[in-house]
């Protein structure tokens, strides 16, 4: 039954008075302002804070989705792939009781070959068949590239939910796509790089900063030096190596600022001292030394190529990136060299078991001087393998060590059986290889005493890295139960040392370092350093120069030279240690990879760390950039056609690249003035003048053959420079004299330098050459007698001297009399002998493969080929008779012409008549020759 209206609204009434009273009560009792804002501030305040979480936690999980995703489309792959016959080999060498009746089918003969050519062929087609089925589908690419999207827009919706960490990452893959699904976006970029830094302050991202305000990369922010330098100092001073190491360089070379030699000194210590704290904290030793970079330009021969780059001649000509070019170029891969390695070595061949076993230590072909710490070559870079590298140690140690003593503690020295046939120099070696992977537990545990076990073994053979290794151990006390003991070790670094073990030198030298011994240390750091030594020698010589520097007193130019000897030495030391930031190492790589992406990542890790002052990137990336390659260049043939910006950059690149002594870089700047590349405005005679200065440069340091012929063709033109043929006569002998492979261009040189002084000297012209008599410095001998007095005893005949009879017999039992020079000559021919430095393994490979060649044939080459190896004739009698051919072909064009223009004359002269009929031709009708018969020929022989 429902109520009357008139109930209804009472009942409202008296409810809505009732909370009135109960309302109006509260707000007597409390603060209603007070109150009211209090909740309302606590009610915001609640959901701000739910807000907050909610935002966080939502940016964390989106940035932690994005790193897996990312990390199943970056899954690392190996820096090299070969064969599978590299990891194929049997690790084991046990015999079945089939293998007695079946032949090895590994061994010689044409059951073998058979085998190994269908063996190879096979793997060949296996592979090839994979790469064609293992081509992504497209649906697969667009499910990978979907998941690139993915990723990018999960780092922006954390990065704009505030997570710095994501913001920083998606700066990265923006600047390195980390693959080709990627897109390669500088411009966000630099905004995701300068928001990171504006709200973190983090010195990598200033660093990138300046990197883009130094540059000018991709037009992206434009080129302010000052800004430059402004975010390079904050990220130096935030403890950015790369930032420090670039802000020394530009202090160094006045980029951007005035250049201080001082300030460059505290910004390469800081960074030098970052790698050395991060080389000291690896196993005992130190850390494995990054593998060395490689020129581009070298492997080519030079920028110039083979013979005509400083980089491929003289001493040069050793260098591994060099032999490596040339090994290319002949056809030579280091597939088919490790192939030939393991063929051998899996046939108990000693040698190659030695030398496989380090390579796959050193994870390269050819290995850096100066020990095995030293590192190796990056040119020669192969995966490395320490299981592989261990049991090729084993298989030689165990010939001359067969089994191992239960405590290796209690290891005694044994006499060895004297056996001429046990390899015992390649056991010592090997065991100098097994002791330092024990010890730095590379492949295997870690364990000491194991270590010190095969390091005793190498070393009662005389190995020097057995000596070495045990003097880190009785040093460091790294054998619990062996208390550490300096002398010991001392004896073991010194017995070292004495073998030229560049590691055990620095030892040596970081003892008496450490005792206030300077001079002491200092002789024997450079002795490492003259021995090989990349990393540690150069760091303490730069505290030494550096400590030099700063003391109280020293007059300003020896202080002065003392600072840039220890930027030397500590620039050095800052470039190699780059674990974990090896832009060149990446760049190589990705240059290797042969897509125009893996090309422009590597241009972008050059320009980086070429801006930080890396030789190597500066002429890797001028190399690349060169616009002064084409032959045809000033014709209309030329297959490009250069740009000037490109030129600049290439430019400055090679400029700064011979500021850092880089001869063959000095030329190309002298090359790219003359030919007006990236040079600005400068007038013709400016840019002239300037190459000569280049070239000048060049040739002063009397390495550069090129830059000395640029210098007389100058001078024999009168470009730059006044014209002058006996200056030109000059350079272009100078040029002969330092390189001899510059013979023929020389040659035809001064050929047609002598036919221009010709003509200019009948035209009236004065300062010709004299082709009768010689010029005035090629009368004078070449080693000029020493002036001496009249009365002075010198002037006798040294071999009547009584007074050197004593020690002309010493010097007779040495190397023969002595006579006045002799120390200058000898010093001479110590210093153009090549440096030790070990054997190229390919060049070894190839003669050992040549030589096995040559002992399966019935007849040597020679009898094939009729004396190959006979020298052909002189280069000087090959020039005669090109230059012969050459006058000869030139009187024939001449006659030639001459004839036909009298043959027209006469034509011009007698109307052409018809003849009659069956009549004989008319005596003119043969022009200006007699008519067949007795005085044709009398004419022919008297032309």
């Amino acid at each position: 039954m429902s109520k009357p209206k008139s109930c209804w609204a009472s009942w409202l009434f008296w409810t809505c008075f009732a909370l009135a009273v109960v309302a109006s009560a509260q707000k007597t009792s409390n603060d209603p302002d007070t109150e009211s804002v209090t909740d309302n501030s606590v009610n915001a305040e609640s959901k701000t804070a739910t807000t907050d979480l909610d935002q966080v936690a939502e940016a964390t999980r989106a940035y932690k989705q994005a790193l897996n995703t990312l990390s199943t489309l970056t899954a690392p792959s190996p820096l090299h792939t070969y064969g599978s016959s590299f990891y194929t080999a049997n690790s084991q060498n046990s015999r079945s009781l089939l293998s007695s009746f079946v032949p090895n089918l590994q061994g010689q003969g044409p059951l073998g070959s058979v085998t190994r050519i269908v063996l190879k062929l096979q793997r060949q087609i296996i592979n090839a068949i994979l790469a064609v089925l293992g081509k992504e589908s497209r649906t697969k690419r667009e499910e990978t590239k979907g998941k690139a999207v993915k990723v990018i827009d999960l780092l922006q919706h954390s990065a704009e939910l505030g997570n710095s960490d994501a913001l920083y990452t998606l700066a990265q893959i923006s600047l390195f796509p980390p693959s080709q699904y990627f897109p390669s976006d500088p411009r966000l970029a630099y905004n995701s790089f300068a928001t990171h830094a504006a709200i973190t302050g983090n010195a990598t991202s200033q660093g990138f900063l300046a990197f883009f305000h130094a540059t000018g990369y991709q037009k992206v922010a434009p080129v302010d030096q000052a800004r430059a330098q402004l975010y390079y100092t904050f990220a130096a001073n935030g403890g950015d190596k790369g930032s420090q190491m670039a802000l020394a360089y530009r202090y160094w070379s006045g980029i951007g600022t005035l250049d201080d030699c001082n300030r460059a000194l505290d910004w390469y210590e800081r960074a030098a001292g970052q790698a050395i704290d991060n080389f000291v904290s690896g196993p005992p030793g130190g850390r494995t030394l990054p593998q060395t970079s490689t020129r581009l330009s070298d492997l080519a021969g030079g920028v110039y190529g083979p013979g005509a780059s400083v980089a491929s001649t003289g001493l040069n000509v050793h260098k591994a990136a060099i032999r490596a070019g040339m090994s290319r170029a002949s056809g030579e891969t280091w597939e088919d060299i490790l192939d030939y390695y393991l063929f051998n070595a899996d046939r108990r061949e000693i040698e190659f078991a030695y030398r496989l076993g380090k390579i796959f230590y050193q994870g390269s072909i050819y290995s850096s001087r100066g020990g095995v710490g030293s590192g190796s070559e990056g040119v020669g870079a192969v995966p490395r393998d320490f299981e592989r590298a261990r049991h090729y140690f084993l298989l030689i140690a165990r010939l001359v060590w067969p089994r191992d003593p239960a405590n290796p503690l209690q290891y005694t020295p044994t006499p060895l059986k004297e056996d001429h046939n046990l390899p015992v120099g390649y056991a010592a070696s090997s065991a100098g290889f097994l002791g330092r992977m024990y010890l730095r537990g590379e492949g295997v545990k870690a364990d000491p005493a194991m270590a010190k076990m095969w390091f005793e073994r190498g070393s009662e053979q005389g190995d020097r890295e057995c000596q070495n290794g045990l003097g880190i151990i009785w040093r460091d006390g790294l054998v619990p139960s062996l208390k550490p003991d300096s002398k010991k070790a001392m004896a073991y670094f010194s017995a070292a040392a004495g073998q030229e073990l560049a590691e055990a030198q620095v030892n040596v030298a970081k003892h008496h370092f450490a005792r206030g011994e300077i001079p002491l240390a200092a002789a024997l750091f450079d002795t490492a350093v003259l021995f090989g030594s990349p990393f540690e020698a150069y760091y303490y010589r730069g505290q030494i120069y550096s400590a030099q520097a700063d003391t109280p007193g020293m007059p300003p130019a020896i202080a002065s030279s003392h600072c840039a000897m220890a930027v030397s030495f500590y620039k050095i030391v800052s470039e190699r240690g780059v674990w974990g930031d090896d832009l060149l190492r990446d760049a190589e790589i990705a240059w290797t990879s042969g897509t125009e992406r893996g090309k422009e990542m590597a241009m972008l890790r050059w320009w980086i760390a070429a801006e930080r002052g890396s030789e190597i990137a500066q002429n890797n990336l001028a190399h690349v950039l060169d616009q002064d390659r084409s032959i045809l260049r000033l014709t209309r043939f030329s297959p490009i056609v250069p740009s000037n910006e490109t030129a600049r950059l290439a430019l400055t690149q090679w400029t700064r690249a011979a500021a850092q002594r880089n001869i063959d870089a000095l030329v190309k700047v002298g090359d790219y003035y003359y030919h007006g590349l990236g040079v600005g405005d400068d007038t013709e005679a400016t840019r002239f003048e300037k190459a000569v200065k280049y070239y000048q440069s060049a040739a002063d340091t009397q390495q550069s053959a090129l830059a000395m012929w640029n210098l007389g063709w100058m001078y024999e033109n009168g470009v730059g420079v006044p014209q002058d043929f006996h200056l030109a006569k000059r350079h272009y002998d100078l040029a002969l004299e330092t390189n001899a492979e510059a013979s023929f261009p020389v040659y035809l040189s001064l050929i047609k330098l002598y036919a221009r002084s010709i003509w200019h000297t009948l035209m009236g012209g004065e300062g010709g050459l004299s082709i009768w008599n010689f010029d005035e410095d090629e009368l004078l001998p070449p080693n000029p007698p020493e002036v001496r007095s009249l009365d002075s005893k010198a002037d006798q005949d040294p071999s009547e001297d009584p007074a050197l009879d004593q020690d002309r017999a010493y010097h007779d039992d040495d190397d023969g009399p002595w006579y006045f020079g002799k120390a200058r000559d000898e010093f001479r021919r110590r210093k153009s002998e090549p440096p030790k430095t070990e054997e190229d393994p390919v060049q070894w490979a190839v003669d050992r493969r040549n030589a096995e060649t040559e002992r399966e044939t019935e007849f040597a080459p020679d009898d094939f080929l009729g004396g190959r190896g006979e020298e052909a004739d002189e280069f000087s009698d090959t020039v005669l008779l090109l230059l012969l051919c050459l006058a000869v072909s030139v009187l024939i064009y001449v006659r030639t012409r001459i004839v036909d223009r009298m043959r027209r004359d006469q034509q011009q002269q007698q109307p052409q008549r018809q003849p009659e009929a069956g009549a004989a031709p008319a005596a003119g009708g043969n022009g200006v020759f007699p008519p067949p018969g007795p005085e044709r020929d009398e004419w022919a022989v008297l032309r």
